[in-house]
């Protein structure tokens, strides 16, 4: 273990690295109790070879829990990040899939529109092709009205001028019948 401190006897040195070696996630409560733990093993020994054993054991074993403290910490927040990577994926996928629903929508919709309008427009050709038509049937029947009214006109001058030849001729065969007489 390089990063132990070297030999010293001085044990607010040895507070003062372990301080600053520990993150500053820690809490409060964590560092004084390291503090009363240290200064307890620091007062406790008689002599000077058994209180620096004791104090780097301590020192040690303090280091260790920061260390696996600031591990877990680590794997918690890694965790985290993960989940809220998972989610930021998932919710851009999420997104992508949206988007590409809505384009495919956007072109259905634009498809169905111009349907509708081809389909507006043949309709509309089909009643001008109606319209066209019903004024040539109705121009025809006119036509043909007009034609039977001019034919009932003749059919009637005819009437009266076959009526005026039977006369005339009635008149001819007596007057032929007074002659021959």
């Amino acid at each position: 273990m390089s990063s132990l401190p070297s030999h010293n006897k001085d044990p607010s040195r040895i507070r003062k690295q372990l301080s600053d070696s520990c993150p500053a996630s820690s809490t409060a409560t964590t560092k004084s109790l390291r503090h009363e733990r240290l200064s307890r093993l620091g007062s406790s020994g008689s002599s000077d070879v058994s209180n620096d054993t004791s104090t780097n054991h301590a020192e040690s074993y303090f280091l260790r829990r920061e260390n696996r403290l600031s591990a877990r910490k680590k794997a918690e927040e890694e965790i985290a990040n993960n989940d809220y990577k998972k989610m930021y994926e998932k919710a851009l996928a999420t997104n992508q899939r949206l988007k590409s629903r809505l384009e495919t929508s956007k072109q259905e919709l634009t498809m169905i529109q111009d349907q509708l309008e081809r389909a507006q427009g043949g309709q509309n050709e089909c009643g001008a092709n109606v319209l066209e038509a019903e004024k040539k049937e109705s121009w025809s029947l006119k036509k043909r009205i007009s034609d039977m009214e001019e034919q009932l006109k003749i059919k009637a001058e005819l009437k009266t001028e076959n009526q005026r030849l039977k006369d005339e001729n009635g008149a001819l065969i007596r007057v032929i019948t007074k002659l021959s007489k």
